[in-house]
């Protein structure tokens, strides 16, 4: 079916949509912004703003909007198409079984651009209405060296924004600023909340914060520490990014208009700390979890989603994969990744209350196989250089220091130093590959060939894993392999028969 004429999304045009769409039940005209976001992208769009819509649409209480924020050049088009459409957008829900729910989702209610108007932004989360400021920066938008766990000083944003206060670049500027304005009115500061993916979110973003406050004011870095809460989060929804094909979805098929709907699955989870400086919405009424410690729930997440998506984005992009349901679709990837959870990141979770990790596992893989979600390895694979850190690494050197296993995590090294290497996969077809590390990576990773040592010489990410013995020797021997015959599949053959 394709349908003739379009309606285009706004305000204004809600009463003409499509009765198969749901449409916000709320008078988006009385909605005040409880919560500053900075960054809107996908994933916010498809989870803390899907919450917040559907506690608004069940509660009535629109004191909960949500007032976004750009802090790079790069955001001007989502804020110019979520201006023009008033702010609305479309979420489209993609169950295995090839069901779809569309929905519009009414909660934000304004975007700035912090590289138009800085003192703007920082005047909106200094305001009395905003109790809750949050984030999706992406893992490296928190500025720490992922060996030490400290601030990096030498960012050239860094840099500039201490030099700069007036107009910084990063977000401790904005948060340093509207947390001053607050304490200079002795006012209640507002929470900050992260919503990245990071284990204990919260205290890192703490402690970059703090860091970073520390240099110019003591005195408020002391105020921050005693009164700002950052409750530390677990997310989860698999959100790929939005193509051409779902818009022309939405136009042919549903009747509507929209330049920037959001894709996702129908999973969703939200697990907080019930840690705030001050109000907050009662998500828990629409699903989300609050709990007092949110630390193997997100060790969990992180350690076998996160890391999941790794392994196969890096693998299966060597081996000319595209999506990660058509790598998990193929058993010899979904054996070797289920191997890698069993028996390398399972003996090293923390019991979850509630949880069976066998279930879990099972409802991982279901999720990775839904045809409907076409999430490119391209978009898993980026910014690896963070993720690895994050998400792998931790396992890897916990293993090392219990003698647990380590062959399935060391061949994705190994496979990632090749992919930065060569940056084609097996037919020669140019791989996408962006990471602020990517002229480092592919530096070390070219000296291979005379040095198989070479790679791991990247000491931001390295230097620990590089002194235990027993990971250098397994990786010598995956790297060598690797380059001599440049087959993946036999090296995952291999590690699953040493493993029988």
């Amino acid at each position: 079916m394709t349908i003739e004429n379009t309606i285009v999304l706004n305000q204004a045009n809600l009463p003409s949509l499509p009765k198969s769409i749901t449409v916000p039940n709320y008078d988006r005209s009385k909605v005040t912004s409880g919560i500053v976001h900075i960054g809107v992208g996908g994933f916010h769009r498809s989870h803390e703003a899907f919450y917040t819509d559907e506690y608004m649409q069940q509660s009535g209480d629109l004191s909960w909007g949500i007032c976004g924020v750009g802090l790079r050049e790069g955001d001007r088009k989502m804020q110019s198409i979520l201006k023009d459409q008033d702010y609305l957008y479309t979420l489209i829900v993609r169950h295995p079984n090839g069901q779809v729910e569309n929905r519009v989702i009414g909660c934000l209610t304004d975007f700035l651009l912090s590289c138009d108007a800085p003192q703007k932004v920082v005047d909106k989360m200094a305001s009395d209405d905003t109790k809750i400021v949050s984030l999706t920066i992406t893992e490296g938008g928190y500025n720490f060296n992922p060996v030490t766990d400290e601030f990096d000083f030498t960012h050239p944003d860094v840099v500039h924004d201490l030099a700069n206060p007036g107009s910084p670049r990063l977000v401790f500027g904005y948060l340093a600023a509207a947390l001053k304005v607050r304490k200079d009115a002795g006012k209640k500061p507002f929470t900050v909340q992260s919503c990245d993916n990071i284990q204990h979110n919260g205290n890192m973003t703490r402690k970059m914060l703090l860091a970073y406050v520390g240099q110019f004011d003591q005195d408020l870095a002391e105020w921050i520490s005693q009164n700002v809460a950052f409750p530390n989060a677990m997310v989860d929804r698999i959100t790929p990014a939005t193509t051409p094909a779902d818009m022309a979805y939405l136009a042919d098929e549903v009747g509507v208009k929209d330049n920037w709907p959001v894709v996702c699955e129908p999973f969703i989870q939200w697990i907080i700390e019930d840690k705030f400086s001050d109000a907050r919405p009662m998500w828990e009424q629409v699903g989300a979890q609050f709990v007092t410690d949110v630390t193997p729930y997100e060790k969990m997440k992180i350690r076998l989603l996160n890391a999941g998506h790794s392994v196969l984005g890096i693998l299966g992009s060597i081996e000319e994969q595209e999506t990660i349901d058509g790598a998990v679709q193929e058993p010899l990837f979904a054996r070797y990744l289920r191997l890698f959870m069993d028996s390398e990141v399972t003996p090293i979770l923390d019991p979850v209350d509630g949880i069976d990790l066998t279930e879990y596992k099972d409802v991982l893989f279901e999720r990775f196989a839904n045809p409907n979600i076409k999430d490119n390895l391209s978009r898993i694979c980026l910014e690896s250089s963070s993720k690895v850190s994050t998400f792998l690494l931790p396992t890897l050197l916990q293993n090392l220091a219990n003698g647990g296993e380590i062959k399935c995590a060391t061949l994705v090294i190994a496979a990632w130093c090749y992919y930065s290497d060569k940056q084609v996969n097996k037919n020669g077809k140019a791989l996408d590959i962006n990471d602020v590390m990517s002229a480092d990576l592919h530096k070390a990773a070219q000296q291979t060939a005379n040095d198989p040592l070479a790679f791991l010489q990247l000491d931001s990410i390295f230097a620990e894993v590089k002194k235990q013995p027993r990971f250098v020797t397994e990786y010598q021997k995956q790297i060598e392999a690797l380059y001599a015959n440049s087959d993946i599949k036999s090296q995952m053959q291999d590690v699953l028969a040493q493993a029988q």
